[in-house]
């Protein structure tokens, strides 16, 4: 098991993304997704406000919805939920009455009395950071989040807000949500992880499989008529993202697992990382994610790995 951060939430280090649910995954999906990922011993899920406002007929909260009635159904123990504020189409940006009003709005969504892990979804340069700091510290004093973190935020900021958050006696961020993976780490490896090592944060990654493409699932360049997140993956089908994925499954096939749950172990044994996301629309695709969380590499195979993924840099 991993700490988040300084945190005392104890998690499997894997995060089930709840972008799906609600929208790729409609309710009898999303449920045996979840049930799933919780009878193979995940406990740690992520969604955030605005899940699926993007998608037509959606306005924003479905995924947390979907959740929440999974949670009041299912009743599980010991898992953690994280959600995030800033782009629900009512409660846009991160002032003090937003964090606030978004945050009484997720707890009924989630059909919980404290939300685990409360992100800042998107850095808002309209607000100061104080007033942001300052408003996710109350939500802590007054019980309704266990713990702060930030999503999209450059190690500036971050190192910003903790400036802020020491000075008021406020608690610092114990994650740091951000695109990081084999095929995408040259600013989070030079910027993020030192700050996140300083201040003893975790790295939880989005994109953790790039849409798909660390699956193995696209290698040719032609998805002409798949969706847009099809044929965002099968553009990284060059010579470099190839022979990336050439190299996941020589070092996968032999440990017995597939690209995907290699990918994500990689991701797993990099500095600071805590927990990568990744999201499953489909329940027989949970089983490779959880494998991810339990394959254990060598030293000698992570550095093979990112050899090749320094030329596959996108």
């Amino acid at each position: 098991m991993t700490l988040i951060g300084r945190s005392d939430l104890d998690i499997l280090p894997l995060s089930l993304g709840g972008n799906v649910f609600g929208w790729t995954a409609d309710r009898d999906t999303s449920f045996a997704v979840l049930d799933a990922f919780h009878a193979g011993g995940g406990d740690f899920i992520d969604t955030a406000d605005g899940y699926s406002a993007w998608a037509p007929g959606n306005s924003g909260g479905e995924s947390e919805t979907l959740i929440g009635e999974w949670l009041a159904s299912r009743k599980p123990e010991n898992v953690v939920v994280a959600t995030k504020v800033s782009t629900h189409p009512d409660f846009r940006g991160l002032s003090a009455r937003t964090v606030r009003t978004a945050a009484e709005a997720s707890l009924r969504r989630l059909g919980v009395d404290r939300i685990d892990l409360y992100y800042a979804h998107f850095d808002d340069a309209e607000t100061p950071l104080e007033e942001t700091v300052a408003a996710f510290a109350d939500l802590v004093t007054d019980g309704l989040v266990r713990y702060v973190a930030v999503s999209n935020y450059s190690a500036a900021r971050i190192r910003e807000w903790i400036s802020l958050a020491e000075a008021a006696g406020a608690d610092l961020p114990v994650a740091v949500q951000t695109h990081y993976n084999l095929m995408h780490r040259t600013e989070v490896e030079a910027d993020l992880v030192p700050v996140a090592e300083q201040y003893g944060i975790s790295l939880v990654p989005y994109y953790a499989l790039v849409s798909g493409f660390l699956t193995g699932k696209y290698r040719t360049t032609d998805a002409t008529g798949d969706s847009p997140r099809a044929e965002g993956a099968a553009k990284l089908a060059t010579p470099a993202g190839l022979a990336l994925i050439d190299a996941l499954e020589e070092v996968g096939d032999a440990h017995g697992a597939s690209i995907a749950a290699t990918s994500l172990a990689w991701l797993r044994a990099q500095p600071a990382v805590a927990a990568p996301i990744a999201s499953a629309s489909k329940v027989e695709q949970v089983a490779d994610l959880l494998a991810g969380a339990r394959l254990e590499l060598s030293g000698d195979e992570i550095a093979h790995l990112t050899r090749v993924s320094d030329a596959a840099q996108a």
